[in-house]
């Protein structure tokens, strides 16, 4: 079972399970595993999800007995990134933990996903449960649009993270660069005409990162190659990709799973492919919470737990507890 929003798209989507299709799946961080959802895609209205009583009951026990990390674990581990990176002068390197929440009796799913929904417009937005895995996200990073008709491919550069309020700083300045220029990189092996956008601000519920959007045209038959070229992005595992994916394994004290990997819907019109992020895995007696920050050099442990801290609210305020 499925539910979903479009960015900027109120409409609400799931599937009709029907195992002949299959039109949406997820896909790890590492590559190595991924979740299908069979079936046409159809619309569902607000009243029938509201009829839905979509229990927490039916989650599964937290089988993991996983400890948490303290914020004194992770100052210690993120010095020891730091000194990978000076080491080994990397522009950056993503550096990600679960928060587990375990204060309540019961989470209202259908509620909590239509705060989700309302909290984050321009997000990608999703609840799914299956026999073994349950998770809610929003976040609105796109590792690829391709449009079947126009064969025109969207992507961006999305990276540095700030509360709203504050002003950004060399670190995600310099934070943001190496994406957008990795990106650009890749797209020049694939279509000869690269569209680039100035770098804005994206604004994501009460935090705020650096955007730089691109366009291009490109052969549908290198659609599947371009997106394993570039997921995982600097802007989720670091540069250079391969080493950095390598530390991730070393230094992190959970596996990602599903964090930081990327879900691909296709209809008939378009194939789209989401980064994974601002998400949760959802068990009967616990939530996990999965937040990460990009890592340089200037980067201040303590600022880059705070800046976890706040990713993590992005699922945590819209939770409906008893």
């Amino acid at each position: 079972m499925i539910y979903f929003k479009f960015p900027f798209d109120e409409t609400l989507y799931s599937t009709d399970e029907n195992s002949n299709e299959n039109h949406i799946s997820f896909h790890s961080f590492d590559g190595l595993h991924r979740i299908d959802h069979y079936g046409k895609i159809t619309e569902i209205t607000p009243e029938d999800f509201d009829q839905t009583l979509i229990s927490s009951e039916s989650l599964a026990e937290d089988p993991n007995q996983f400890y948490v990390e303290t914020k004194e674990e992770y100052l210690k581990n993120l010095d020891q990134v730091i000194s990978v990176i000076t080491e080994n002068q990397l522009p950056k390197l993503v550096y990600s933990r679960r928060k587990i929440f375990t204060d309540f009796n019961e989470i209202d799913l259908n509620k909590s996903f239509k705060n989700l929904c309302h909290a984050y417009p321009n997000a990608f937005r999703y609840l799914f449960m299956d026999d073994e895995n349950s998770w809610m996200g929003a976040f609105s990073e796109v590792l690829g649009k391709f449009n079947k008709n126009t064969h025109e491919f969207e992507t961006m550069s999305l990276a540095g993270t700030l509360p709203i309020s504050e002003s950004w700083s060399e670190k995600e300045i310099e934070e943001q660069k190496p994406v957008s220029s990795y990106i650009r990189n890749i797209l020049n092996t694939y279509s000869e005409n690269i569209e680039e956008s100035k770098t804005y601000d994206h604004i994501s519920g009460n935090i705020k990162h650096l955007r730089t959007d691109f366009k291009a045209n490109i052969k549908p038959e290198d659609l599947d190659k371009l997106i394993q070229e570039l997921h995982p992005t600097p802007a989720v595992c670091g540069i250079p990709k391969s080493f950095c994916k390598e530390k991730i394994e070393e230094l992190e004290k959970f596996p990602r799973e599903l964090y930081a990997g990327y879900i691909k819907i296709e209809t008939e019109e378009t194939v789209q492919y989401f980064v994974n992020l601002r998400c949760s895995k959802l068990y009967k007696d616990s939530v996990h919470l999965f937040v990460g920050g990009g890592i340089t050099a200037q980067s201040s442990p303590e600022k880059e737990w705070t800046e976890t801290e706040l990713k993590s609210e992005a699922v945590l305020k819209n939770l409906v507890i008893s």
